[in-house]
C-alpha cells in the first residue's frame, strides 16, 4: 500500500475508520466535521528529514443540545489521543437537521394560513431557504441550535425563487428537536409580479457573433501532479480542499536556481472565515448575517466543475472527500481545477538604439474551486506567476438576496432591481490566514507607507516622497487597515536571510483598496466578527488558532477569534507568525446585477520583494523566434 503524505487529505477508509473508532469510545453521534488533523511545522520539518508521522484524525461531534465534542484519533494505532467537551458551542448548519426544519415549518398551521393569505394555496410550490439564526439576546436563543426560515415562490421548480420572496414570515426552528420556537408574520406585502428566469431559453435571442477560443497543449501542460503535490515551473504546492475552509494550500515553495535551493513562502494558506452582513434596518432583514465559513462550512458547498464552463484548457482536477454527518465519506469529483493560462506580456523592451525588441509572454498557474451557499456563488483563484508572484482573486456571483417592497416604497437600506423588488445593501468580507514562512520559519511583518517630503533643503523642489518602513512588533501594533491614499502595503520579511545588497529578503502583501466593517461596534455582528473590523492582524503561531471568528462561530454571543488573541498583545518579531488578512467588497446592488450577477472580484497580491537578485523571470524563453 502507498504510505499517504502527512498533509494528503484522509481517505474514505480513513474517514469511515475515525467514525467508528469514535462510536466505539463515545456512542453514537452525528458528525459535524471528519478531517485530517494537520501536522505542526515541527512535524512537517522532522518528517522532512525522515522521521515518520502517524495520520491522524480530527473529528468534532454533536454531545448533547448545544455541547461539542472534539476527538483526535490515530488512525494507525485506532486510539483517542485526546477529547475535550465544548459546552454552548454549535456546529456549522447540519443539512439532515435543516431539512427537518424546512419540513416543519410547512407542516405548521401558523405558516400555512400566512401562505393562503398570500394567495398561495399549492406549498410545494414555496422554497424554504434556511438562515443561520445569530444571537441577539433573545430568550429563545438560550440552550438551542436554532436556523430562521424565510421562503420564496417558485410557480415552476426551474424559478428563480429570490424573484418572489414571501416578504415578513420568519420562523425560528431548534434544530435539535424540530420545534418551532418563534413565528412572525410581519404583514403581507404582494408578490414581486416578474418571474426573472436568467436561463437561455427565456432571455431572448442570443448572440450570434461571438466566434469559439481554442485553447491546447499539444505537447501536454507543464505541471506535474503526484496526488495532491504539485510542481509547475519553479514552483512546489500541496492542493486540498477543508470542509469549512474550502480550499486550501500548504508548503508553498520556490526551486531557486540562482540561490541553489528550494526556498520556502508560505507554510500554509487558506479562507479562515467570511461573513455577509445585510445593512437593512427592516424587521424582516435586519437580522441577517452569515458567516459562510463556520456558520455554513464552505467546503461543504464545493461545485464539481465541468471543462469548457468552469474551467477551459488542459486540466488537471482534484476530487475532493468529505464525511458525511453519519461518518460516511462522500466523493466530490472535479471539486477543484488546475490549469496554466495565457496572461499577456511578462516583460518586454525596444531598445531605440540598438532597434532590437526582447518581449516575454506571462503565463500563470490557476488553482480554483467554486462554492454555491444558498443564492450567492464564490470562486476562490490561487494565481502563480512566472516571476515569482502569487494572487489570490475570490470572484463573486449568482444571485442576490431579495425583499419585497409594498407600492411606492423605496426602501432606505436597499436597491431596486423590479417592481416590487429590491436588494438589501450588504457586504462580502473575507478573511484569509496566511502562514508565512519566507525563506525560513522566523518572519517579520513590516508596514509600508510612502508619504510626502516637507519641502526645505533636502526637498527643494517640493517634489520628494520616501517610503516609511514601520516593524509591526505586537498583536495590537498589528491591527491595522488598508490605506491606498499612502500606497500602503504590509512586507513579510525574514531578517535573517539577505540579498546582494544585504537587506532582509520579503514578500510584498499589496492589497486591493477594502473596506470594512460598516456595521456599528454595538452591533451583534461587530461583536460576532471582529476580524472584519481590520484589513490586517498578525499573530504568533498557534496551530490551535485556526478561524478568525473562533471555531464554531454559529450563534456564539462574542468574539472568539482574532479579537481576543490579540488581546494578549503578543511579540511578534522575528518568529513564526500568522498574517491574518480582511478584505472585501461593499455591495449596493445595480440593476445590471439582477437576474443574476455578473463577476465581481476582489483580492490580494503576494510579490517578492527584494526575494530574488534579480528578475527571477530572465530565463523565460522566447514564445517565437522573433520575440
Amino acid at each position: 500500500m502507498t504510505r499517504l503524505h502527512p498533509l494528503d487529505p484522509l481517505t474514505p477508509d480513513e474517514i469511515r475508520g475515525a467514525a467508528g473508532i469514535y462510536r466505539r469510545e463515545f456512542g453514537d453521534a452525528l458528525f459535524s466535521t471528519i478531517t485530517l488533523e494537520e501536522p505542526t511545522r515541527g512535524e512537517l520539518e522532522a518528517f522532512a528529514a525522515g522521521t515518520p508521522i502517524e495520520r491522524r484524525a480530527r473529528v468534532v461531534a454533536i454531545d448533547g443540545p448545544c455541547a461539542l465534542r472534539h476527538a483526535v484519533i490515530s488512525l494507525e494505532r485506532e486510539l483517542v489521543l485526546s477529547d475535550t467537551v465544548h459546552d454552548d458551542a454549535r456546529p456549522a448548519l447540519l443539512f439532515d437537521e435543516i431539512l427537518r426544519a424546512a419540513g416543519a415549518v410547512m407542516d405548521d398551521p401558523r405558516w400555512q394560513r400566512a401562505m393562503k393569505e398570500r394567495g398561495i394555496d399549492d406549498l410545494d410550490r414555496v422554497q424554504m431557504d434556511p438562515w443561520p439564526a445569530g444571537t441577539f439576546g433573545l430568550a429563545h436563543e438560550e440552550g438551542r441550535r436554532l436556523t430562521r426560515v424565510v421562503s420564496y415562490l417558485r410557480e415552476t421548480p426551474e424559478d428563480n425563487g429570490y424573484a418572489r420572496p414571501i416578504e415578513g414570515v420568519i420562523v425560528d426552528v431548534d434544530l435539535g428537536t424540530g420545534e418551532i420556537v418563534q413565528f412572525q408574520d410581519l404583514g403581507v406585502v404582494p408578490l414581486p409580479p416578474e418571474r426573472a428566469s436568467y436561463y437561455p431559453e427565456d432571455v431572448g435571442a442570443l448572440r450570434t457573433d461571438l466566434k469559439p477560443i481554442e485553447i491546447t497543449q499539444p505537447d501536454g501542460p507543464s505541471f506535474t501532479v503526484d496526488g495532491n503535490f504539485v510542481r509547475w515551473q519553479r514552483w512546489q504546492l500541496s492542493v486540498s480542499l477543508d470542509p469549512i475552509e474550502g480550499l486550501v494550500l500548504h508548503q508553498v515553495a520556490y526551486d531557486d536556481p540562482a540561490a541553489g535551493r528550494l526556498r520556502p513562502i508560505l507554510h500554509r494558506a487558506a479562507l479562515s472565515e467570511m461573513v455577509v452582513p445585510y445593512g437593512s434596518t427592516d424587521p424582516a432583514h435586519r437580522w441577517k448575517n452569515a458567516f459562510d465559513a463556520g456558520e455554513w462550512g464552505l467546503g461543504r458547498f464545493v461545485n464539481s466543475l465541468e471543462l469548457g464552463c468552469d474551467c477551459l484548457g488542459e486540466i488537471h482536477y482534484f476530487d475532493a472527500v468529505r464525511s458525511t454527518e453519519q461518518g460516511d465519506a462522500d466523493v466530490v469529483i472535479n471539486a477543484i481545477c488546475m490549469h496554466e493560462e495565457d496572461y499577456s506580456i511578462l516583460w518586454k523592451h525596444h531598445d531605440l538604439h540598438s532597434f532590437r525588441t526582447e518581449v516575454r509572454r506571462q503565463r500563470r498557474l490557476v488553482v480554483s474551486a467554486i462554492y454555491t451557499v444558498g443564492n450567492y456563488e464564490y470562486g476562490f483563484y490561487w494565481y502563480f506567476y512566472l516571476d515569482g508572484s502569487m494572487q489570490l482573486e475570490v470572484k463573486l456571483t449568482g444571485i442576490l438576496q431579495t425583499q419585497g417592497v409594498l407600492p411606492g416604497v423605496r426602501p432606505p437600506n436597499a436597491n431596486m432591481l423590479a417592481p416590487g423588488l429590491a436588494a438589501p445593501h450588504h457586504q462580502h468580507l473575507f478573511c484569509v490566514r496566511l502562514d508565512p514562512a519566507v525563506d525560513g520559519p522566523n518572519n517579520t511583518v513590516v508596514e509600508v507607507d510612502v508619504e510626502s517630503m516637507p519641502p526645505g533643503p533636502d526637498n527643494e523642489y517640493a517634489n520628494g516622497f520616501r517610503s516609511v518602513a514601520t516593524p509591526l512588533d505586537s498583536e495590537r501594533a498589528a491591527r491595522r487597515e488598508v490605506d491606498p491614499s499612502r500606497s500602503r502595503t504590509w512586507h513579510l520579511v525574514n531578517t535573517s536571510s539577505t540579498n546582494r545588497m544585504g537587506e532582509p529578503v520579503a514578500y510584498r502583501l499589496i492589497p486591493a483598496a477594502s473596506p470594512t466593517l460598516l456595521a456599528n461596534e454595538q452591533s451583534s455582528v461587530a461583536r460576532r466578527a471582529a476580524f472584519s473590523r481590520h484589513n490586517l492582524w498578525v499573530t504568533p503561531y498557534e496551530p490551535s488558532e485556526r478561524r478568525a471568528a473562533g471555531e464554531h462561530p454559529n450563534q456564539s454571543a462574542a468574539d472568539d477569534g482574532l479579537g481576543a488573541w490579540t488581546e494578549q498583545d503578543r511579540p511578534i518579531i522575528d518568529r513564526e507568525v500568522v498574517v491574518w488578512h480582511t478584505f472585501g467588497l461593499t455591495h449596493l446592488a445595480r440593476l445590471e446585477d439582477w437576474p443574476v450577477m455578473p463577476v465581481e472580484s476582489t483580492g490580494f497580491w503576494l510579490v517578492p520583494t527584494g526575494f530574488f537578485d534579480r528578475n527571477p523571470a530572465l530565463d523565460v524563453p522566447p514564445s517565437t523566434s522573433h520575440c
